[in-house]
């Protein structure tokens, strides 16, 4: 197996590798595999999201409903600017939602250019649930979230109309790493029984020309999950993470043997090679999670952090970055 991987390196991802002594603050952790179940996701507000997955996974509960439940409370918190309500909208004064979710049967649903409705996550589900179909987008994905019984509501706080009318100003877009590009939360867990689940959700870049979507809604880019190996997420500017199906990616090379932490510093790693003239300017961030409740974590720049709960755990880590 050892001989095997070193040619997979050395063929499929020559050049891409990058010594671990080159790196400033690797994520993974260094004490054994925490037990299942375990929940993780991206950035600070991953924390309150994981005490809600927690909830779920702590009675044993199924990982699909707690990634949808965890996610929910970034959605609904009118203080985060880049997921649900209170999200930055796009440069006309539009909040437009995008998520998806998928659960370990590869069952997926997802949404996308959604307006007025502060929980995408939950329609994802729906459409995942309740139709013959992976993706609804626009006028679609609201009829369909009002025939399910969701209710419409105004998304645009004060606060983010102030922001969005500050912007008007200069109409710069020029999304600043770590702050306008950290504009999602991925999750993905694996729960008592070994299944694993995901979901990711935001309100996208702020400022976005009207009708821009991201990585996030789409399944392999933002968010992918194999319940024979493993699952990834993956926040940032969704436009490089699409290029390369950057969550599929992970996971496949899971497949092959990487470790998460391996798979998602390759990821980052092909962006960098791929796009030299662009990467220095913008933010991308992995996540991954095996069938063994091993974890790991990568972006472009230092700055990214994602949160891990478990029965021994319950952490806010700075992930590695690429140091050149």
């Amino acid at each position: 197996m050892t001989d095997r991987r070193k040619f997979l390196k050395s063929t499929i991802f020559g050049g891409l590798a990058v010594s671990t002594s080159s790196v400033s603050g690797l994520a993974c952790s260094t004490k054994p595999s925490p037990k299942k179940p375990i929940v993780i996701s991206t950035w600070n507000h991953g924390k309150e999201a994981n005490a809600a997955a927690w909830e779920v996974l702590s009675n044993k509960g199924r990982a699909l409903d707690a990634v949808e439940k965890g996610v929910m409370v970034t959605e609904a918190d009118p203080d985060n600017a880049t997921v649900g309500i209170g999200g930055f909208p796009d440069r006309d004064g539009n909040v437009t939602l995008d998520a998806c979710i998928m659960d370990e049967n590869d069952n997926c649903g997802s949404v996308a250019f959604l307006q007025n409705f502060k929980h995408p996550i939950s329609v994802a589900r729906k459409v995942m649930e309740e139709t013959p179909h992976v993706m609804l987008v626009g006028e679609g994905a609201k009829r369909f979230a009002l025939s399910q019984g969701f209710e419409e509501e105004n998304l645009l706080t004060p606060k983010a109309e102030a922001a969005w009318k500050k912007w008007l100003e200069n109409q710069e877009y020029q999304p600043e790493i770590n702050i306008e590009n950290h504009d999602t939360i991925g999750m993905v867990a694996l729960d008592e029984n070994g299944h694993l689940s995901g979901a990711c959700t935001t309100s996208g870049a702020a400022w976005k020309m009207h009708g821009r979507v991201g990585d996030s809604p789409i399944i392999g880019a933002g968010l992918f999950v194999d319940n024979e190996v493993g699952a990834a997420t993956a926040t940032g500017l969704g436009e490089f993470v699409i290029k390369i199906c950057g969550a599929h990616m992970i996971v496949e090379l899971m497949r092959q043997g990487y470790s998460p932490q391996e798979a998602c510093e390759q990821a980052v790693n092909r962006i960098v090679k791929k796009y030299p003239n662009d990467y220095k300017n913008l933010q991308v961030g992995f996540l991954a999670l095996n069938k063994n409740g091993e974890y790991g974590a990568y972006s472009i720049h230092k700055g990214f952090n994602f949160a891990v709960r478990s029965h021994d755990q319950d952490d806010l880590i700075d992930a590695g970055h690429y140091s050149g």
